[in-house]
């Protein structure tokens, strides 16, 4: 219960932080979190919820791809779904969304009931041993990052006031890299 109470807090004060409405992009802005925008995300060997093993590097560099850290417990990610599912909707033949299940107070089995009873359109994969959360420097569920067709970051960002919209545009844009404004 501690380190879902960690996940929790630092979530939501990342939310509050960095939660600036719907129509700016809630990221980067004066303390850069998580990856910084221009980076390219390491591999990572994690696994699909039927334990086979998924290299997220393989995802990397053939075109946009939005990962999300998520968990069935945190409510910043439950009140972020509707932003993720109307972006998947619009721009999901285009880009690729992928949720990262992270190993803190869930499991598979959790996970397959909360997929059966609340069922996401994307992918959801397991964060085995933390290797994802590492690589991709998570500071909290409810962390996305978006990367364009190159690899590189285009967006970061926690809470459930992200503009997933504008950072998937913003993938599809093929425009450098830079520092979101605030």
């Amino acid at each position: 219960m501690r380190l879902r109470g960690a996940w929790c807090v630092a979530a939501t004060l990342l939310g509050v932080g960095l939660g600036a409405g719907a129509g700016a992009l809630a990221a980067q802005e004066e303390d850069d979190i998580g990856l910084p925008v221009g980076a390219v995300p390491p591999a990572a060997q994690i696994e699909d919820l039927d334990g086979r093993p998924v290299d997220l590097g393989a995802y990397v560099g053939k075109r946009p791809l939005l990962v999300e850290f998520w968990a069935t417990w945190c409510p910043l990610c439950k009140a972020l779904l509707p932003r993720m599912e109307a972006a998947h909707q619009k721009y999901g033949d285009r880009v690729l969304f992928l949720v990262v299940a992270v190993a803190v107070n869930q499991s598979k089995g959790s996970i397959r009931r909360h997929q059966a009873a609340h069922a996401m359109p994307f992918p959801i994969l397991w964060d085995t041993d933390g290797r994802a959360t590492r690589a991709f420097q998570a500071p909290s569920t409810s962390y996305v990052v978006v990367l364009d067709a190159k690899g590189r970051v285009v967006y970061t960002g926690t809470g459930a006031d992200q503009n997933i919209e504008e950072a998937v545009k913003r993938s599809l844009r093929g425009t450098e890299a830079q520092k979101p404004r605030g």
